[in-house]
């Protein structure tokens, strides 16, 4: 596969994804400026075509090696564990910390909201 190729699968994900090039950069731990140049097809070290690449579930030639469900579900997973360790976090202050079940209920309800509910517009916001 061609440069231009892979520039082209990785437009192609992030437009499934519905993703900013600002939370791309910020969730695959590359600079904006740097990811707006690789979309222009500039010259970058193959170390940031890789990050970008792997986050987007995708390998060098363009082919997807983690399904687009698989990448939202991962996604909420992460998110839905960041807001129960929020709740956790404060409620341990106040001397009140939740039991592993509702923190694991918590998480799974987070993860449908962020899958199917209202908050599924906020799923790739860094």
């Amino acid at each position: 596969m061609k440069r231009l190729d892979l520039i082209k699968q990785i437009i192609a994900r992030k437009v499934q994804l519905n993703i900013t090039i600002e939370n791309l950069a910020k969730l695959s731990g590359v600079g904006i400026r740097t990811v707006n140049r690789v979309l222009a097809n500039e010259d970058v070290k193959l170390s940031t075509i890789e990050s970008i690449t792997n986050f987007l579930g995708l390998d060098f030639a363009g082919n997807e090696i983690v399904t687009l469900d698989e990448l939202k579900k991962q996604r909420a997973k992460e998110k839905a564990i960041f807001m129960a360790s929020l709740m956790q976090s404060t409620s341990a202050l106040e001397m009140q910390g939740l039991d592993e079940d509702s923190v694991n209920n918590i998480i799974s309800m987070y993860e449908k909201e962020f899958l199917n509910g209202n908050y599924q517009d906020t799923l790739w916001v860094a």
